[in-house]
Formats: structure tokens, C-alpha cells, sequence
């Protein structure tokens, strides 16, 4: 299975809830698009956390932390969806850049477009925060508009009951595990927290 991972924000998790799940499901990982980071890129990080999974080479390195569509005109490149290929293996993670409405080019190309291109199943990252609710809502609402299937939501951080009931019960979405927040990440606890969500979400594989 393809799982495309992203997020209703930037700086939410992704990465993070991408090396669990690598680290759980003994999948691949690919992030099509870096902009910035590129000393300590995602992929730099998934390896870090995730040692035995194999890291498949971005498409795009793009020196600026921007969105991809103005990361690329900085370096007089233009991002079109045919210049994607999905790497050869049936079990991967691919990891989107910022959330699903992020703009890949000036031809209106939006990230969430690689999730249908891959033909991929969607897990939403998202964080309780004021306004996480309408952002998680949106997210969802945009994903199945175009018609790709939500595997459920990791959410990532301190518990709101209320939010997250709310957000269940409007888009009969499952909220399949908590990523606790923690002061230092490393292999041990990436891997725990691998076995606990493959546990959850085995039911929907």
C-alpha cells in the first residue's frame, strides 16, 4: 500500500508520524519535494529515527524553506506533475510538503494533486491548537473531494477531548493513535511508537 502522509499545518508532525510509521509498517519512505533543511533534510531525519528503512532519493532539493512554487522559481525551475516518478515499491511512505493546499507551480497544482498521481491512501496529521479544528476539517473535506481515501488521523500532542470528538463525529474519521510530544526523539521511542500505531492500524490495512 501507498500511504501519503501530510498535515493541516506547517511544523505539525509529519516527518515525525513518517519515521513512526516507517519504523512500524517496515515500509519505504519518499518525500518528493525538500525545500530548505537540505544539511538535515527529511529523508536525513527519517534515517536518523528509522535506520532500517529505505530511503528513496527526492525528485526536488530546493534550497529555500518556502513553498515549492516559489522554492523552484528561485532556482528558474518549474514543477510540473509529470516530473514525478513513484519509486518502485508497493509499500511506502510519501511524505507531502506543508498541507494538501500548498501550491507545487503557478499553474495552480496543489501537493494534495501527488496524492491522487500516486494513487496513494491519505493519513492526516494535526496537532490541538485554536483553529486546529477548522484547518482538520478543511483538510479532510479537501482530500475527499478529489476523491482519495483517509486511512484516519494521528494527532500529535496533548489531548483534547473535545476537539478531537468533534472532529470524529463531523467526518466519521478515526483518529488512529496519539503521538505523544517528547524533549528529545530517538531510535527507542520511534520504534515504540511504531508498534503501538501498527497495532491500530493493522484493522485498516
Amino acid at each position: 500500500m501507498r500511504i501519503f502522509v501530510t498535515s493541516i499545518d506547517t511544523n505539525v508532525g509529519k516527518t515525525i508520524c513518517s519515521s513512526i510509521l516507517c519504523a512500524g509498517l517496515g515500509y519505504d519512505y519518499w518525500k518528493p519535494v525538500q525545500c530548505g533543511d537540505l544539511d538535515f533534510s527529511d529523508s536525513m531525519k527519517v534515517k536518523s529515527y528509522s535506520p532500517l528503512t529505505k530511503i528513496h532519493t527526492e525528485r526536488f532539493q530546493l534550497k529555500a524553506p518556502m513553498s515549492p512554487h516559489e522554492a523552484a522559481k528561485l532556482e528558474n525551475m518549474d514543477i510540473s506533475l509529470n516530473d514525478f516518478r513513484l519509486p518502485k515499491s508497493e509499500e511506502i511512505i510519501i511524505e507531502g510538503a506543508g498541507g494538501v493546499m500548498v501550491p507545487l507551480n503557478y499553474k495552480g497544482n496543489m501537493i494534495v494533486e501527488l496524492a491522487s498521481v500516486f494513487e496513494a491512501k491519505v493519513i492526516i496529521v494535526f496537532k490541538n491548537y485554536l483553529g486546529s479544528i477548522n484547518h482538520t476539517l478543511l483538510t479532510i473535506d479537501k482530500v475527499k473531494s478529489v476523491g482519495l481515501d483517509v486511512l484516519g488521523l494521528l494527532v500529535v500532542g496533548d489531548e483534547v477531548i473535545s476537539s478531537e470528538r468533534i472532529i470524529e463525529d463531523a467526518t466519521q474519521m478515526n483518529i488512529i493513535a496519539r503521538i505523544p510530544m517528547v524533549d528529545r526523539i530517538n531510535q527507542k521511542w520511534v520504534t515504540e511508537q511504531g508498534i503501538k500505531v501498527k497495532n491500530k492500524l493493522d484493522k485498516f490495512l
